[in-house]
């Protein structure tokens, strides 16, 4: 028998909707169930999917989305090396390399450079199909980027700035067919141009309390636009150097092989994991008598959103509305569609976002020649039976 869950039990198993008002989030943010509506659920699950929280991986269920803002303590979460148990008290945020002034910051004294605010909502590069729920999005605080590397003087010849995480662990590095064991820090960097740049931040709070372990206390670097990997956790060190930097999970792991034809043939082309590629999910379908809301999220690069449209069995393609409430550049934004006379049986719903450039979120078919899964934003039908 399928159980049809109401407001209250959504709200009550979903996320924390009072720690979002006792953070002063207005109540129309809040895209609830109204009263009387249940939750159609999605007939193309697996029957062993599991949600609980893992050591190292937090998924959200994004059918009980319950608010523009995911509570701290439920932000997706993914990472390689485990969570570091860092001494806020001794803990220091170190500068070096190609600057005029090496520095060594506690967390005070980075509080006391800048209190900035960002919204900004990511996912996994790996986030996909069934599930999508590594996603989340936050109110972060913290101070830009700009202004620690503008206190340090970066020097004319720098041009990479990679980012360690305290996070470490060992690995096998294999050099024509020798394998070397090594302890490596996680680390990813950013070109002199985006470093420097207005929107890169080092965040110490989520949604105005203080980054969990999970979510890299106590200082994380956040790259507003990009997948969840730049987004160094832990952050302990800031390196200024010339070369590129060829780290595990910035030239091996972290890549897209695509195939595209060029002169006529197949080019094999392998791509950095960088900016989030457009995409659109349905995360839910609800019922209120006879009419039927679907409700969807949008995440992408922070370029505006000219449209987002749903079809319902391969027919046309209906504008869905978008929520003026999540309208911040780099949040992710939701989208509701009202679906009216749906008869009984199993249906196909699929959601497909246009931005303000033409970019149109491609179909499975689309991304065939995409050989690795990171980097999969395709148009993802889901299917419902309506009683």
């Amino acid at each position: 028998m399928t159980k049809q869950n109401t407001r209250r039990e959504i709200l009550k198993g979903g996320l924390a909707v009072a720690g979002l008002g006792f953070l002063g989030f207005p109540e129309w943010a809040l895209p609830a169930l109204a009263q009387g509506e249940t939750l159609v659920p999605f007939t193309d699950l697996p029957a062993n999917i599991n949600l609980t929280p893992a050591a190292d991986r937090r998924i959200i269920d994004i059918s009980k989305i319950a608010g523009q803002f995911t509570p701290r303590d439920q932000f997706f979460t993914t990472q390689h090396y485990g969570h570091p148990d860092v001494d806020p008290a001794t803990y220091r945020m170190k500068v070096s390399g190609l600057v005029d002034r090496p520095l060594s910051l506690s967390l005070d004294e980075l509080k006391k450079m800048g209190s900035n605010e960002l919204v900004f909502g990511f996912e996994c590069s790996g986030n996909r199909r069934p599930l999508q729920g590594l996603s989340s999005n936050g109110r972060w605080t913290g101070v830009p980027l700009r202004t620690v590397l503008d206190r340090a003087g970066v020097k004319a010849d720098a041009r990479e700035f990679v980012f360690f995480g305290a996070d470490r662990g060992p690995e096998d590095v294999d050099f024509r067919g020798t394998i070397h064991k090594v302890e490596q820090q996680f680390g990813r960097s950013l070109s002199r141009e985006k470093a420097l740049s207005a929107e890169p931040m080092l965040a110490y709070a989520l949604n105005g309390e203080p980054l969990t372990k999970h979510q890299g206390f106590p200082l994380r670097l956040l790259v507003p636009g990009w997948y969840g990997v730049a987004n160094v956790k832990f952050l302990a060190e800031i390196h200024v150097q010339t070369d590129p930097y060829l780290g595990k999970y910035q030239a091996r792991w972290y890549r897209t092989l695509r195939g595209e034809t060029i002169n006529g043939e197949i080019k094999w082309t392998e791509t950095a994991v960088t900016h989030m590629q457009l995409k659109s999910f349905i995360a839910r379908v609800t019922k209120n008598g006879s009419r039927h809301t679907v409700f969807g999220v949008i995440l992408n690069d922070g370029t505006p959103i000219k449209s987002v449209d749903v079809s319902i069995d391969g027919g046309p393609w209906q504008a869905a509305t978008l929520d003026s409430a999540t309208k911040e550049k780099f949040s992710w934004k939701f989208f509701s569609y009202t679906w009216n006379g749906a008869t009984a049986g199993e249906h196909t719903l699929v959601s497909r976002v246009t931005d303000a450039n033409g970019l149109v979120q491609p179909t499975e078919q689309d991304l065939a020649n995409k050989k690795t899964f990171l980097e999969d934003n395709s148009q993802y039908p889901r299917k419902v039976m309506i009683a």
